[in-house]
């Protein structure tokens, strides 16, 4: 069995989501995973924004105006009069249950009911669609058995055991239609992986059937070898080792939330990127076989902040790099880069949200320098250190870029570079130029 999961563009309108239904709809058994329709999450938000403000009228107007939008799609996917009055009904009755929470107290439990309706609401048109059009396909509720352990993370075996048991009540079915993003905590309460979580979820569910693949589709053939929003001719990487995937998903390659690979990874289930728009193409297959030698992909990271702490107390003081790094984790803030000398360590964060109490808790121990709107430029690929020479290409390539440090070693599938912000276009094109276009 495969495993389909659709992002929120994908099922962004009737004709879209006609279009996915079509391309589910040949071979055998499939699971598909559904976002919520483009924009619907953002607004849901916007609406518990209104909820803790105590403006329950800002929120009904948000409201209407998205059950408008609704109407429209209703009017536009389904052909018999049939399912379009199931379908109001539907969307009615997600809207009234939104709609109830504007007359009680809003906490962030209530917030987290709301941001589930929007895949409630995609899962359940497209399923009476499928329905419409003839095709056997079942609904199988996420909150019926994804769920999170009391450290908030996924319980396989719990996934597994529930969703096994759906699967088997339902044999007959040709598709079995799934929301993703939203879950259980430990605590039976409504729940939700993150933004980005779909692709999670698909992974997750994937992992408990051991399926033959995972398709992830998006707006885009695959992940490409540069951001295409910055650099001319990019192309679609048409191979990726589960480690340089999971290092450009993390270093900003947008079309793959970085959570997704683990468990595919660790259950050696290939995932393949695909893109609605174009299914003929073939995508970017993921998998844990590896091209030896070759440079594969450049992704950037933005909103980076480099803290610099140099104290002439480092040499030979044993104990100063941990008290440096417990000053990060007291604020519960992680670390991207690190780089040291005998006089000094240079940090990256992404994260501002401490940055004052963080810098005068290390001003104990050093002088501290900031640098902000700064960039992490990521290279990826097969770059283990016997793999003579990567490193001057990509030097090369930034020779007239400042560069404000460089990490590697950490991993054998990653070098990084920060540099300003100002500098990203032209860097980016030219790691491109002389890493993949290069005459």
């Amino acid at each position: 069995m495969k495993v389909l999961k659709f992002g929120g563009t994908s099922v962004g309108s009737a004709q879209r989501m006609k279009d996915v239904a079509k391309l589910i709809c040949s071979g055998d058994q499939k699971i598909v995973v559904l976002s919520a329709m483009s924009g619907t999450t953002n607004s849901l938000v916007e609406i518990s924004d209104y909820l803790y403000k105590k403006n329950p009228d800002g929120a009904n107007e948000i409201i209407n105006q998205l059950a408008k939008k609704y109407d429209k799609h209703i009017e536009e996917l389904y052909a018999t009069d049939e399912y379009k009055q199931k379908a109001k009904e539907l969307i009615k009755s997600h809207f009234d249950y939104i709609r109830s929470f504007t007359k009680d107290l809003f906490t962030l439990f209530e917030e987290k009911v709301i941001l589930a309706q929007g895949e409630l609401i995609s899962t359940g048109m497209v399923n009476l669609y499928l329905n419409e059009c003839g095709v056997k396909s079942v609904l199988l509720p996420a909150l019926d058995y994804m769920r999170t352990d009391k450290n908030a993370e996924p319980d396989p075996v719990y996934i597994k055991e529930k969703l096994l048991k759906l699967l088997e009540s339902n044999q007959d079915a040709q598709l079995f239609i799934t929301q993703g993003y939203i879950c259980r905590n430990a605590y039976g309460e409504i729940d939700n992986l993150q933004r980005g979580g779909s692709d999670y979820s698909a992974s997750l569910i994937g992992a408990a059937l051991n399926a033959e693949e995972i398709q992830i589709w998006t707006d885009i053939d695959g992940m490409h070898n540069n951001d295409p929003r910055y650099v001319e001719k990019t192309t679609p990487v048409r191979h990726l080792l589960f480690e340089e995937a999971a290092e450009l998903a993390y270093f900003g390659a947008k079309i793959l939330h970085p959570t997704c690979i683990l468990p595919a990874k660790l259950n050696n289930i290939p995932v393949r990127l695909l893109n609605t728009m174009q299914p003929e193409a073939p995508g970017t297959l993921i998998s844990n076989t590896t091209e030896k030698g070759k440079i594969k992909a450049v992704a950037a990271k933005d909103n980076i902040i480099s803290i610099k702490i140099k104290s002439g107390r480092m040499l030979l003081a044993y104990g100063f790099l941990r008290k440096v790094f417990e000053i990060f984790e007291s604020y519960q803030t992680p670390i991207d880069m690190v780089t040291t000398s005998e006089v000094g360590v240079s940090v990256t964060i992404d994260n501002r949200k401490h940055l004052e109490e963080i810098v005068n808790d290390l001003k104990k121990y050093g002088t501290v320098t900031v640098d902000d709107e700064m960039i992490i430029i990521c290279v990826v690929g097969d770059l283990e250190w016997d793999n003579v020479g990567f490193e001057a290409r990509i030097v090369n390539a930034l020779k007239d870029i400042p560069v404000r440090m460089i990490s590697y070693g950490g991993s054998n599938y990653n070098v990084s570079l920060l540099i300003k912000k100002d500098d990203k276009k032209r860097a980016l094109q030219a790691l491109s130029d002389y890493l993949f276009n290069h005459k």
